[in-house]
C-alpha cells in the first residue's frame, strides 16, 4: 500500500477543489434553482438567486481560484511539465487542452455574473450552461491524467 505524502495531499486538495467547484455548480442548477422557482415568489427569488450567486462567486475568487492555480502549478512542475511538454502528445497535450478549457469556463462563469448583473437573463442562463458543460469536461480531461 502507497503511504500518504505531500504531493498525495496537494492532488487530494486539487481535486476536492475540483469536485466544490463542479458540485456548486451542479446543486445550483439541478437542485437549489428549480426549487426557488416553485417556492418562492418572484421578488424573493431574485434577492435569494442574486445572493447565492454573489456567495458562490466570492467563494470562486478567493478559495477556489487560488486553491486550483497553486496546487495545480504545483502538480505540474511535480510532473516535470515545461511549456514545451504542453505540446506534446499524451500527458502534456491533455494537461494542455484542460488548462485553456478551464481558462474558458472561469471566462464564461465571470461573464454569467456580468451578463445576470445586467438583466441579460437568457445570455447569462447560456453562459451558466457553458460553464458546467466546460467544467465537467475539465474533470473529463482530468480523469484521463491520472
Amino acid at each position: 500500500m502507497n503511504t500518504i505524502d505531500g504531493w498525495t495531499l496537494i492532488r487530494f486538495t486539487h481535486i476536492i477543489g475540483a469536485a466544490l467547484w463542479v458540485g456548486g455548480q451542479l446543486a445550483l442548477s439541478l437542485v437549489v434553482l428549480p426549487l426557488a422557482r416553485r417556492v418562492l415568489a418572484a421578488d424573493a427569488r431574485t434577492a435569494f438567486v442574486e445572493r447565492a450567486g454573489r456567495r458562490f462567486g466570492l467563494l470562486t475568487a478567493a478559495v477556489f481560484l487560488p486553491l486550483q492555480l497553486a496546487t495545480g502549478v504545483g502538480l505540474a512542475w511535480h510532473h516535470g511539465v515545461t511549456w514545451a511538454s504542453l505540446l506534446e502528445p499524451g500527458y502534456g497535450r491533455t494537461l494542455a487542452v484542460k488548462l485553456l478549457l478551464f481558462c474558458a469556463v472561469m471566462a464564461a462563469a465571470a461573464l454569467h455574473g456580468v451578463a445576470h448583473a445586467r438583466g441579460r437573463a437568457v445570455l447569462a442562463r447560456s453562459l451558466a450552461m457553458a460553464s458546467l458543460v466546460g467544467s465537467l469536461g475539465v474533470v473529463l480531461l482530468a480523469s484521463a491524467l491520472g
